[in-house]
């Protein structure tokens, strides 16, 4: 079954507005590990979610699931949980390149962001669908798809005034045992989201130019 496509064509002179207008907001984007801890409503909340959810998926299976976590309590334990993996990390798994590219960056295994963050989103990806009779039915293009609402849901919060971190502690399977999740789902990211806190630094990065990252035709 198919439907009419919802598409207005715009002028050529407003589509390079909006793209020179939404690039520039992007290009203002920066992750930060330094949340305030004031609240954050949960309708902005639910807000980012409905929109990754709009992202294209494999078959339009939409393998993702959003756990939104508020509570104190279990944003402690998940933090636990993240530095006891992380230290492991920093001091004995991650080959010396590692640690040196994420030098510059100043990461360690301190997770503050996780409590400090009023709300952290743990997105899983769901390998398969578990359907009410137990019957599995698969899912096509998980990662790539999941990827893709991640980079809508960065996009989203950004566009609302709140800031993110993607966050990917390893091993994540805690992250599974502490929020409740079925078998047929593992964790994927996990993204503090709040207002940056009074005091926050980022790295003095810079990204790629475009010459970098762009290939016209054979080049």
């Amino acid at each position: 079954m198919f439907e009419p496509l919802r598409y207005t064509r715009l002028p050529a002179s407003e589509m390079l507005q909006r793209g020179q207008a939404y690039y520039a907001e992007m290009d203002s984007r920066r992750t930060t590990r330094h949340f305030s801890t004031e609240k954050v409503p949960r309708e902005l909340i639910e807000l980012a979610i409905r929109t990754a959810g709009t992202a294209p998926s494999g078959a339009h299976r939409q393998p993702w699931r959003f756990v939104a976590v508020d509570d104190p309590a279990l944003k402690a334990k998940m933090r636990a949980a993240a530095e006891a993996e992380e230290y492991e990390n920093y001091h004995g798994r991650m080959p010396p390149e590692w640690l040196e590219a994420l030098a510059p960056l100043g990461t360690d295994e301190m997770k503050a962001h996780i409590t400090d963050a009023p709300w952290v989103i743990v997105v899983f990806k769901q390998v398969f669908e578990l359907l009410p009779d137990g019957r599995r039915l698969k899912n096509y293009y998980v990662d790539e798809s999941v990827g893709i609402a991640c980079g809508m849901l960065i996009a989203a919060i950004h566009h609302m005034g709140l800031c993110t971190l993607t966050h990917t502690p390893s091993p994540m399977g805690f992250l599974s045992e502490l929020l409740g999740r079925p078998d047929n789902e593992r964790p994927y990211l996990l993204m503090p989201v709040g207002f940056p806190s009074s005091d926050a630094q980022v790295p003095a990065i810079r990204r790629k130019p475009l010459e970098m990252i762009v290939q016209w035709n054979l080049g």
